[in-house]
């Protein structure tokens, strides 16, 4: 997620669609497209250190002697995590969670294939539709790092039942998923030391906050955390 992107332009609305999660809105405001879900902003084109920060910080976090990471990206967003992990060559198999149609088909046969359709087309990478919550839960396979971004924060989630990602149950999902000496990175509008606090509880090592600077307001930032080898 990220701050909305400011201008005059007013925004033309290219497709509103209905779903199990409720109503997703692709918009275009000039140059730059956002996505917004159930009346709440969640991000645009505009930027993207944050989400690219996000991966960065996982990939050095990890074991130097780790080859060819796994990571799991929650959230396809407006495709910015993808395309910058994809753009790294050190990362292994990228595996990208996202719930909402609208978001998937926006990236393979609308306006945001112009940012994603490179690194679709990489064969490291997969897209799953799943609700990221579930899919942590439920899953199987481990991953060397987690890269979430699906609400503004911990504190502050897009719907009700993103909530339980990051409660204690949550947290040792995350766990469970991630390779000995794995790392789980967590972006968020803004600082949570009850978050770092949680992680720590969950049996996370090497917890850490980094700052992402912005324009305006409280920095952005990533929440860091091992899973102790």
């Amino acid at each position: 997620m990220s701050a909305p992107y400011v201008t005059d332009e007013t925004p033309v609305t290219l497709e509103r669609r209905d779903g199990p999660y409720g109503e997703v809105v692709l918009r275009r405001r000039g140059a730059h497209f956002e996505i917004i879900a159930n009346g709440c902003f969640l991000m645009d084109t505009s930027d993207g250190r944050s989400e690219r920060l996000l991966v960065d910080a996982a990939l050095a976090a990890l074991p130097g002697d780790r080859a060819r990471p796994s990571v799991l990206i929650g959230g396809l967003g407006v495709g910015f995590s993808l395309a910058h992990a994809a753009a790294e060559p050190r990362w292994g198999r990228i595996t990208v969670v996202e719930r909402e149609d609208a978001v998937i088909d926006w990236h393979r046969d609308g306006p945001l294939d112009a940012l994603s359709g490179p690194a679709l087309a990489d064969p490291r990478t997969e897209i799953v539709h799943a609700d990221l919550v579930a899919h942590v839960r439920e899953g199987t396979e481990s991953y060397d790092a987690l890269c979430l971004d699906i609400d503004n924060g911990p504190d502050w989630t897009v719907t009700e039942d993103n909530g339980g990602l990051y409660s204690p149950a949550g947290l040792a999902a995350c766990r469970d998923r991630l390779t000995p000496g794995g790392v789980l990175a967590v972006w968020s509008a803004q600082p949570s030391p009850a978050f770092e606090d949680a992680l720590r509880n969950a049996g996370f090592s090497e917890v850490r906050t980094e700052e992402i600077p912005v324009v305006r307001g409280v920095p952005d930032v990533v929440h860091l955390a091992g899973k102790r080898a």
